[in-house]
C-alpha cells in the first residue's frame, strides 16, 4: 500500500469519526427515533470513488467500530453495522454498474442503510411493526443521500482535479 493511500485512509477514517461525533451533538428533531443525517457516509463515498471497495469498506467498518467504542456502545454498533453493510453493498454494486451518478449511488446507499437498520431493529425488539417507519425512512434516506452525494461529488471532483 502506498504512503498516499495510507494517508487517505487515515484522513477519511478521521473525517468519518469527526462527522459521526458532530452528528451526535446536533439536536435536530427527527421524525423517526434514532434517525441521523449520515454525514459520515461522505467519507465512505469519497473512499469508494477515489480508492477501492476494500479500502472504503474498511474505513466504514473502522468508523463504526471506533465510534461504538468511544461514543455509543454495542447496541448502536449492531444498528450501524447492519445499515452500513447493506448500504455499502448496494453502493459498491451500483457504482460498479456505471449506470448511476455518485449522487444516485449515495441516495441508494442512504435508503438501504435505513432498510438495514430498521430490519435489525425489528429482529432485536421482535416487533415487525417498526416497519411502519419505512416510508419516512425512505424519504429521509433520499434527502440525506442527496446531500451527502452532492458533498461527496464536490470533494471527489476537487481531489481528482487538484492532485498534489
Amino acid at each position: 500500500m502506498s504512503s498516499k493511500k495510507i494517508a487517505y485512509c487515515g484522513l477519511l477514517t478521521t473525517v468519518a469519526l469527526l462527522l459521526s461525533y458532530v452528528e451526535r451533538m446536533l439536536a435536530i428533531p427527527m421524525i423517526v427515533p434514532g434517525m441521523k443525517l449520515g454525514l459520515a457516509n461522505v467519507a465512505v463515498l469519497i473512499a469508494l470513488y477515489i480508492l477501492d471497495n476494500k479500502t472504503a469498506f474498511s474505513i466504514s467498518i473502522l468508523r463504526i467500530l471506533i465510534s461504538a467504542l468511544l461514543f455509543t456502545g454495542f447496541a448502536s454498533f449492531l444498528y450501524s453495522a447492519s445499515g452500513a453493510l447493506l448500504s455499502f453493498t448496494v453502493m459498491a454494486f451500483c457504482k460498479k454498474t456505471n449506470i448511476f451518478s455518485m449522487i444516485a449511488v449515495s441516495i441508494l446507499g442512504g435508503i438501504s442503510h435505513n432498510i438495514g437498520q430498521i430490519t435489525i431493529a425489528c429482529v432485536i425488539v421482535e416487533n415487525i411493526g417498526l416497519f411502519y417507519y419505512m416510508p419516512f425512512l425512505i424519504i429521509l434516506g433520499i434527502a440525506t443521500g442527496f446531500i451527502t452525494g452532492i458533498v461527496g461529488n464536490k470533494a471527489v471532483y476537487y481531489i481528482k482535479n487538484n492532485k498534489h
